[in-house]
């Protein structure tokens, strides 16, 4: 089975991005994550995918949302809420928590969204919320509370300076250890390159995980080599990255070094996807092993195919 743990399909352009051409609705990513795409030489699909409003939907603005409280939480949501109800077997929910729209009517909608939507897991995003996460922790505390409660997922965006260094999120995560983290982007984005922080904090704390997009290939192989076969998730951060390159990067470990580690297909199904479906109870399934058997999958999801 392979999840994508970061999407962002919208029906408005991202606010802070501000990219070009038509909004990436849901639509378009359901034929994105369709591909097919060549794994190990088979044609594969995403089956899966975590959604959530793009970050620059989520800021605190009046002008644009003319809304307060849990009004504005509830219209940031709507998309991701609608996309979830009308695919429920494609579509997973990711609450995105802002602590400027209030920190209890954040953590009432967290509690809500998973109750009522079934949502697993919530996402900080200090540098585009502008919060130090090591210092506002009264500001995270009513939200991890209810994370712990029920048992939801933690995906922290990494990468950007000044408040979303990695080792910044270590104070909420010690102070959660029943919750677990995603270092989401694995610590590259526009700020920095900080790949070795979530190496060496998925290694030292047990509720730490690391998303595999944004890794360069090389490190990937690295730490792969020490990292726990548990630790690593496939993501690719759709919009603005196509998934397939991210794929293709932990296809990379299957092949023989120095470029790969002559990774089993069994242990990369694991990070494609297994391991975040036994995060939030999803029956795991056992990688396609053959062309053939790959081939009759995707045609059996309604997925066409080339052919000759």
């Amino acid at each position: 089975m392979i999840i994508d743990l970061s999407c962002y399909p919208t029906d408005l352009v991202d606010l802070a991005w501000r990219h070009d051409g038509e909004p990436f609705t849901g639509e378009r990513l359901l034929k994105t994550m369709d591909g097919p795409y060549t794994i190990n030489g088979k044609p594969r699909r995403i089956d899966k995918a975590f959604i959530q409003p793009p970050q620059g939907n989520t800021i605190y603005t009046h002008e644009i949302m003319e809304k307060e409280g849990k009004e504005a939480i509830r219209h940031y949501m709507a998309y991701t809420e609608k996309m979830v109800t009308e695919h429920p077997d494609r579509f997973l929910g990711c609450f995105v928590y802002n602590p400027r729209y209030g920190t209890q009517n954040g953590a009432e909608e967290i509690a809500r969204y998973a109750k009522e939507f079934d949502f697993k897991m919530v996402q900080l995003q200090a540098n585009m919320h502008a919060y130090r996460p090591d210092r506002a922790l009264d500001w995270l505390r009513p939200a991890m509370r209810v994370c712990a409660e029920h048992g939801l997922l933690v995906k922290l965006h990494t990468g950007d300076g000044p408040y979303s260094i990695p080792t910044e999120f270590y104070p909420i995560i010690r102070e959660f250890p029943e919750v677990n983290f995603i270092l989401a982007h694995f610590g590259v984005q526009t700020g920095g390159v900080y790949v070795f922080e979530p190496f060496q904090m998925a290694l030292d704390a047990p509720n730490v995980y690391v998303e595999s997009a944004w890794c360069l290939q090389s490190r990937i192989v690295e730490f792969a080599k020490e990292l726990p076969k548990h630790k690593i998730l496939y993501g690719s951060d759709t919009p603005p990255n196509e998934p397939g390159m991210w794929l293709n990067l932990l296809e990379v470990l299957c092949h023989e070094p120095p470029q790969g580690l002559n990774l089993d297909e069994d242990t990369l199904e694991d990070y494609l996807g297994n391991n975040l479906a036994r995060m939030i109870g999803l029956e795991t399934t056992p990688p396609p092993r053959s062309v053939a058997e790959a081939e009759a999958y995707l045609r059996n999801h309604g997925v066409a195919l080339e052919t000759a």
